[in-house]
């Protein structure tokens, strides 16, 4: 019984520890910008102490050889990781190595860690349990020849400005590792030389899940982000219990990885009223060295638009749409000369052009009609980097893209009905303080001009914005806030393609009855507490959110015609960054709209984040997007 008395102690401090450290205060990293502490209170640091003690003896009880003691020891980490204790500062992708460029790269020596139990700052960290080395067991580390595809500099050849940076950041933006470093070799490093070294952490890459949505209803996914050790993605989604006619719904892709950052995709997607499939081969401005950025695909779709909104009781009518769509695109990237002597300009101007053809083969009316789109755009982009903690991850090494993006695109429609040009424009900003917070807008308009008169067009924009990480003892919490506008511009009467279920609008929102809308206004805020909590690689966190969505059910351009649909909730979010399938998230919802009776609640769950990061690269040439995905 003393044992068992005990263990159950240790169970209950074990919740209150700090996450990422062995029962360790924790030590936030260092701002020099900031003033000194005042001196903790005495109750404080006699209850510090006390603890420690209590600590120290559950230390010494697993280390025994009791099989209890070592169950004990091996879920719950009582090691003081030093990463968590060195903290990380959020610093702007980095300058270090500006002596270095144009240097030869002589050597180039790469160490990849398998998923479990190593540390990417402590090489000499190796598996100390059976639960590591059983994961570890069932993962295949990275070929060392995958990862070499991906840098951005070769043995034999000049070292680039910001190759070392960037190719760090873009091996953590992989789906297979989870984080790395590059590193010059000082010791060995010569006036015109240098070695270099990149060692990688990768995920567990293979997942499957079951969620249970309601009794006979559900979700089933399996994915291996890592598949053969060579990078593929392998990802399956099948929803089955549908409240749909169909009844189900499938959602795979496969994605290889090539050389320089090519990459191959086929995609098939099959729900009710929709059939997708495509398959491309592209390879984007992935860093801002990147000269030409190109893109061949081709699509085949099957939709079912819906006619409007039904009355309540009657079910929607959908007509066919059956096209193609063929699609290539090419962009090259201008450096501004710089005037700050050993260091590159991070702007870069971009040049690209597009060309699109859409046959259809089944239409509900006429106004779908055949066309060959081309497209030109001038773009002006500058993107910086920095590195934090704890935004949308639960403290890997996060990549904060800040800077400005500006493009001007013009284009002309071949069209059964008549040809018309195009023109739109696009403008991003964003600006990062560890002090302050984050903050991007962005607004998009375009809009087509049919006989000399302003024809279809839509507006989109995006506010996301989220406050530093503020600290008490072990806990640490962030606000956030999330603005999205899509308006439909002089759109076709039948045409009420947007919802605000789910990811589009309010999270957990399921009316009853289908909601469709010419325009949507959605707002969102979230406040995530980073609990001390942690249990076999998960750590916790609680989340109290409030959405509201706009709709323009009416037809009408303005969504603020009519009352905004409203949701309040909280949860749980438990999340492992080792693991592919990393976040399980736990939610009660409130919505006093949207129900038969006025009101309703649900509890419902996800793996899916709601919140993501708006890059500042240059992409294809396109219209304003405004369909029911978006």
């Amino acid at each position: 019984m003393p044992r068992f008395s005990l263990l159950a102690l240790l169970l209950l401090l074990h919740c209150c520890r700090p996450a990422g450290q062995a029962f360790a205060q924790q030590v936030p990293p260092a701002d020099t910008t900031r003033r000194p502490a005042a001196e903790p209170p005495a109750d404080t640091v006699r209850k510090r102490i006390d603890e420690q003690r209590i600590l120290s003896g559950l230390r010494n009880y697993v280390r025994r050889k009791t099989l209890i003691s070592r169950a004990a020891s091996a879920l719950f980490n009582f090691t003081e990781r030093r990463e968590e204790q060195a903290g990380l500062d959020a610093t702007l992708l980095d300058r270090q190595y500006d002596r270095h460029n144009y240097k030869v790269v002589r050597r180039v020596e790469v160490q990849t860690l398998d998923a479990f139990g190593y540390n990417i700052n402590d090489t000499t960290r190796v598996p100390r349990n059976f639960l590591e080395k059983g994961g570890n067991a069932l993962h295949i580390v990275t070929a060392r020849r995958k990862v070499r595809k991906l840098l951005l500099f070769r043995p034999g050849q000049e070292l680039q400005p910001q190759a070392l940076a960037e190719t760090e950041r873009l091996l953590r933006q992989t789906n297979f590792i989870l984080d790395a470093r590059v590193l010059v070799n000082e010791r060995t490093s010569t006036r015109d030389s240098v070695d270099i070294k990149v060692i990688t952490k990768d995920v567990f890459s293979t997942s499957a899940g079951l969620q249970i949505r309601d009794v006979g209803a559900g979700v089933l996914t399996l994915r291996d982000k890592n598949f053969l050790a060579r990078g593929h993605d392998f990802r399956n989604r099948f929803s089955y219990g549908r409240p749909d006619p169909q009844g189900w719904a499938y959602d795979g892709s496969y994605t290889v990885p090539l050389r320089n950052y090519l990459v191959a995709q086929a995609r098939y997607r099959n729900q009710y009223q929709t059939e997708e499939k495509a398959a491309s081969l592209s390879r984007g401005f992935v860093a801002v060295n990147t000269r030409y950025a190109y893109s061949l695909g081709a699509a085949q779709y099957h939709y079912g638009i819906q006619q409007g909104n039904p009355e309540p009781g009657q079910e929607p009518t959908f007509s066919p749409l059956d096209f193609t769509v063929a699609d290539a695109w090419l962009g090259r990237a201008y450096q501004p000369r710089s005037y700050d002597l050993g260091y590159e300009n991070p702007a870069r101007i971009i040049v690209a052009g597009r060309l699109v053809r859409t046959d259809y083969a089944r239409r509900p009316n006429a106004t779908f009609a055949n066309s060959t789109l081309g497209l030109l755009s001038v773009g002006y982009s500058v993107r910086r980097y920095y590195k934090d903690r704890y935004l949308f991850g639960f403290g890997r090494t996060e990549d904060v893209p800040t800077g400005s993006l500006l493009t001007v695109t013009g284009g002309y429609d071949l069209n059964e009905n008549g040809n018309r040009p195009y023109v739109g424009t696009r403008l991003g900003l964003a600006g990062f303080s560890p002090l302050r917070g984050y903050l991007y807008m962005s607004g998009e308009y375009g809009r087509f001009l049919r006989n000399g008169r302003w024809a279809q067009g839509a507006f989109t924009g995006e506010v996301l914005a989220f406050t530093r990480l503020y600290h008490t003892g072990n806990w640490q919490w962030r606000h956030f806030f999330w603005n999205r506008t899509l308006m439909g511009i002089n759109r076709l009467p039948d045409e009420l393609p947007l919802n605000i279920e789910e990811q589009r609008g309010l999270r957990g929102f399921r009316p009853e009855q289908q909601l469709r809308g010419r325009s949507r206004f959605v707002v969102n805020y979230e406040a995530n507490v980073f609990t001390p909590v942690s249990f076999l690689g998960f750590r916790l966190a609680g989340i109290a959110f409030v959405d509201a969505a706009w709709l323009s059910t009416n037809g009408r351009t303005s969504p603020f015609r009519d009352k905004p649909y409203t949701g309040f909730g909280f949860g749980l979010r438990f999340r492992n960054e080792y693991l592919a399938v990393n976040t399980i998230q736990l939610y009660f919802g409130f919505y006093p709209r949207g129900f038969g009776d006025g009101t309703g609640s649900r509890i419902f769950q996800t793996t899916r984040n709601y919140y993501t990061f708006s890059d500042f690269s240059f992409g294809q040439p396109s219209i304003v997007r405004y369909d029911q995905f978006q």
